[in-house]
């Protein structure tokens, strides 16, 4: 039956005749399809924005957004979601880019791919910052004040103010609104460049493969591989699934937590905050949205805007844009790139730390000896831990003692975390501060001794993975896929039929969200579950 549904579709698309990349075996996992996760988080939220539209007005922004959440049937769930739609977005693009940052993807003949992917993050960061004005809370005023006070302290720019933001201060949000949209259709537009180029050089292959540039296959490679057809779209299907579920579950389970503290409300709210003008907005801390943080701390080092806007955006955006023509060495192994794999590091590492500080000391003003407090141990750290690491290489050339870029940037976020977490105990040493650290130290010490084995064992590991490659599933693992498959359908049943008798507005509402959530999870866990079965052999 779905070989027949398969060739309908082959035969009436002429899905054969596209010049889509054919997939390697070894490439159906998650970190060579992040961009598959970064496209279905701008798809859910294109389509929630769409169903927001329906209801919006921009004329009484606020008063709007209420409506929308009390009085809209879902409608909480819908924004809510929305809202984690466009943060998760950034999240997966940030780690998308990072991930190919360190396994040197953005060279040749991928340059203009990264430099378009580059751009996207920052129209992202844009459309989003946008998005959270038009609610219209103390918060987004604060934040688009601080965007019209950055503005206006450059000169010859406070011409655009009136373009940007229209009469925002009056609470017309219509200018606004319509560049969120503008905003992501450009983003869509490049999104389907993006699509056209990563299918045309297809994923990059791995280093055990080829570890110099141009990393590709060539066509005569390809044609050994999987058809794009149904086999691609079919592992693609199973992450979309899981990618909505997670971004409906989360906000409407957040929905239910009150009274959180004021350093995690920047992170973890999805409601909206009192209205500027209410009594209620005296007793909060304005901050902009989180992923601007960083942008707020940097802007308490300095009261110069332009040197501000050199340090926070000019400097890190231009370095992303040209590193495809700075970085010239042929080869991708990271620790034959140390001084670029040095500069990611840190700029991991500084966009994590500041972002923190931004949350813990809001507008406060940070002098320079502190800053280079701060900032200058990371960077020795790195100088020093790449300098002393002395790859061995075998018989082959191929490096010896390797990790994934997840895994460096798993160890990455571990090692900000534990010395921020550190700082703030250093400066505020009491047991909330202490009971913050211990856990972060472990964690940290775990990740460590964690690390340690595997550089060790990498070589060892990479054989395994090649000969799991060709061995094949034993039959009774498939049986066991297959019975898992019924019980998650069986389960989605019984779930969907509980989602007609949740209420459509109130404080139950944001049940449904949560359901529809473990919904599409089971489906993308059922989905991934059927590839294993067909396609693994």
């Amino acid at each position: 039956m779905s070989s027949r549904i398969s060739d309908w579709f082959k035969e009436r698309l002429g899905l054969d005749d596209l010049p889509f990349f054919r997939t390697p075996d070894y490439m159906y996992k998650v970190d060579y399809w992040l961009g598959a996760l970064v496209a279905a988080a701008f798809i859910y939220t294109v389509i929630s924005g769409l169903i927001l539209l329906l209801y919006y007005n921009p004329e009484a922004g606020y008063s709007s957004t209420e409506f929308i959440i009390n009085k809209v049937p879902y409608g909480s769930v819908v924004l809510y979601s929305h809202l984690y739609g466009a943060y998760a977005m950034i999240i997966l693009a940030y780690v998308h880019m990072f991930r190919n940052y360190f396994a040197g993807a953005y060279k040749r003949p991928r340059e203009l791919l990264w430099i378009v992917g580059v751009i996207m993050l920052v129209l992202t960061l844009g459309a989003s910052f946008l998005g959270y004005s038009l609610i219209g809370d103390a918060l987004a005023t604060s934040a688009v004040d601080v965007g019209e006070g950055i503005i206006s302290s450059v000169p010859g720019l406070s011409i655009f103010i009136p373009i940007l933001f229209g009469n925002y201060d009056a609470g017309d949000y219509g200018r606004v609104l319509a560049w969120h949209i503008i905003l992501v259709a450009l983003i869509g537009l490049l999104f389907a460049f993006h699509f056209f180029l990563a299918e045309h050089y297809g994923m990059m292959p791995s280093r055990k493969v080829k570890d110099k540039v141009p990393a590709v296959y060539t066509k005569e490679e390809w044609q050994k591989f999987n058809p794009w057809w149904p086999r691609n779209f079919v592992y693609m299907m199973s992450l979309v699934f899981l990618t909505w579920g997670f971004i409906l579950i989360i906000p409407n389970a957040l929905a239910y937590l009150n009274g959180l503290p004021q350093q995690l409300n920047p992170f973890l709210n999805p409601k909206p905050a009192p209205p500027p003008n209410s009594p209620a907005a005296a007793h909060i801390t304005t901050y902009p949205p989180w992923f601007f943080l960083f942008l707020y701390k940097i802007a308490d080092f300095t009261s110069d805007v332009l040197v501000f806007l050199f340090i926070g955006v000019i400097i890190p955006l231009l370095y992303l844009i040209i590193v495809p023509f700075l970085d010239r060495t042929p080869y991708l192994h990271p620790l034959k790139r140390k001084v670029f794999v040095g500069i990611g590091i840190l700029m991991i590492t500084y966009l994590i730390q500041t972002t923190i500080w931004g949350d813990l000391t809001p507008g406060i003003q940070i002098p320079v000896s502190q800053q280079i407090l701060v900032y200058l141990p990371p960077a020795v750290i790195t100088a020093l831990g790449l300098a002393v690491i002395r790859p061995k290489e075998d018989k082959g050339g191929m490096i010896k003692g390797t990790i994934s870029p997840i895994m460096a940037l798993v160890f990455v976020v571990v090692t900000s975390l534990f010395i921020a977490a550190g700082a703030t105990f250093l400066a505020n040493p009491t047991l909330i501060t202490a009971g913050v650290l211990i856990p972060f130290a472990g964690i940290f010490i775990l990740t460590t001794k964690k690390m340690a084995p595997v550089a060790l064992r990498a070589e060892a590991q990479n054989q395994k993975v090649i000969s799991e490659e060709v061995s094949r599933v034993p039959e009774w693992k498939k049986k066991l896929a297959e019975a898992m498959i019924a019980i998650l359908f069986i389960f989605a049943v019984i779930l969907a039929s509980q989602l007609w008798i949740i209420p459509s507005t109130g404080y139950l509402s944001n049940l449904f969200g949560i359901d529809l959530g473990l919904i599409f999870l089971m489906l993308g866990e059922a989905i991934s579950l059927y590839h294993y079965v067909v396609y693994r052999k």
